[in-house]
């Protein structure tokens, strides 16, 4: 088949990659010059992905118009405050009725929309999915056994896509639950620069697993109440991105948390990780959501507090350990 990435970064690479030595035709576009240049002549993605050739049969992409036409899959890899600037940019070129997944972890922090949301405002009448779940592109890339999960909004969607990417090294699971996908692979990324806080401020094991398993409460209580499905916490996309993201030091987010922790500023964390921190983007999001639907989240709150007021990360975590006395599930009774 012929398979197209827009987003060459490090997640898009590792999955065209992935895809390539499935066997198919794969075509990499990237908007960054520099990026086209580099991937032209090195064949490697030297800065993110180093020691890793790409194989014979990627071509890399400057047209989008080219990466868009007659393409079996389109695979929106571009990190998520690109993602609709890029479709704008691509609508011109993709048929109706194209399959086409989103790969990017996000939440549009202005109209708190989801990113397949966005895809579908911008691109009517095309066939959107998702892949998300635990996925390190480092680990992807090198054939490190991963599982991920994707939403369609039919089976036969789910299997296509399932059928492109899975192979003995990446196993990919189906799920109707789109919204709850979504929702666990962009908030996750605000928990775990919680995460990455409470190691910068040289916090225990203790500290962690209880941010790690109340951030999870505060996912699901929202994903529920719009719509997605409570199982979906408990699997790829819920419980295992947050475990990967909260604790591997590939973790962009947790790595610019755990600098905030020693003292840094959101925008010095940021530029020292050189990459999009989307837990930074989402996070605004978050807690527009939980307003919106009037659902607690006081971790997400005080993170926002962190990143937009200028509150201290000492006295934020003072702040949620005073809370009110509450039970831990709402509706079990004695």
């Amino acid at each position: 088949m012929r398979i197209s990435f827009l987003g060459a970064g490090s997640w898009g690479t590792a999955l065209a990659v992935t895809v390539a030595k499935n066997g198919h035709d794969v075509f990499l576009w990237s908007a960054v010059e520099s990026e086209i240049k580099l991937l032209t002549t090195k064949r490697e993605h030297t800065e993110r992905l180093p020691g890793v050739k790409l194989p014979d049969n990627i071509t890399i992409e400057a047209d989008i118009k080219n990466a868009c036409t007659d393409m079996d899959l389109i695979v929106f890899s571009v990190a998520s405050p690109y993602v609709r600037s890029v479709a704008k940019q691509a609508e011109p070129y993709i048929p109706n009725n194209q399959v086409i997944v989103n790969v990017a972890k996000g939440i549009e922090d202005e109209t708190y929309l989801t990113l397949s949301e966005i895809l579908n405002e911008v691109l009517p009448g095309r066939n959107i999915s998702v892949l998300s779940g635990p996925s390190h592109a480092e680990e992807v890339v090198k054939g490190i056994p991963t599982t991920v999960v994707v939403g369609s909004t039919t089976k036969e969607t789910a299997r296509y896509i399932q059928d492109i990417f899975m192979n003995d090294s990446f196993r990919v699971y189906i799920s109707p639950d789109i919204i709850g996908i979504e929702l666990g692979g962009a908030i996750k990324n605000v928990i775990a620069l919680a995460a990455g806080i409470v190691d910068g401020l040289g916090l225990g094991d203790n500290t962690k697993a209880a941010l790690m398993t109340r951030g999870l409460a505060e996912i699901s209580r929202l994903g529920v109440a719009m719509g997605g499905k409570l199982e979906t916490f408990s699997g790829l996309s819920g419980v295992g991105d947050l475990i990967v993201t909260c604790t591997s030091t590939h973790s962009r987010n947790h790595n610019a948390g755990y600098l905030m922790g020693q003292g840094k500023t959101a925008d010095e964390a940021m530029k020292e990780v050189k990459q999009v921190v989307e837990g930074v983007y989402s996070a605004k999001a978050a807690y527009g959501l939980a307003k919106k639907y009037n659902v607690d989240m006081p971790i997400v709150e005080h993170i926002n507090g962190v990143l937009f007021e200028n509150k201290s990360v000492e006295d934020s975590l003072k702040s949620l350990f005073e809370r009110q006395r509450k039970k831990e599930y709402s509706d079990l009774e004695w």
